[in-house]
């Protein structure tokens, strides 16, 4: 189920998730490549466990983000509630070269069968180009 519209409540936490740099860029990550592992995020933003799952958190908490386990890892994706804001958000932010670095790190990591995904040999929920 997608929204709509939504109050301004759930909107507000929505920005304010995205009111931080760190957020956007592990959004970007996930709303580019589809569910993603913390510790593929973590490696990727050359970001500590600790800062990485403090912000997971908090984008969880938002409502912006659901997570399922697997074994001891955890994956993320953006809910399908919110997915739609979400695009909309990075169709302004796409040209952004910090989010380019990214994905482009994503891109070589994901080739070198470096990423979870790959070491499970496992489908992630949704892909999204």
């Amino acid at each position: 189920m997608r929204l709509k519209h939504f109050n301004i409540d759930p909107g507000a936490q929505i920005f304010l998730a995205c009111s931080d740099t760190s957020r956007l860029r592990m959004l970007h990550l996930i709303l580019t490549n589809g569910e993603m592992c913390i510790t593929d995020l973590e490696h990727i933003l050359e970001f500590t466990q600790t800062k990485t799952s403090r912000h997971l958190i908090y984008l969880k908490n938002s409502g912006i983000l659901t997570s399922r386990k697997f074994n001891q890892w955890i994956f993320y994706q953006i809910k399908d509630e919110v997915q739609d804001i979400i695009q909309q958000i990075f169709h302004f932010l796409r040209r952004d070269p910090v989010l380019q670095k990214d994905q482009y790190i994503f891109n070589n990591l994901y080739t070198n069968r470096e990423l979870t995904l790959n070491k499970l040999k496992m489908k992630p929920l949704s892909h999204r180009s």
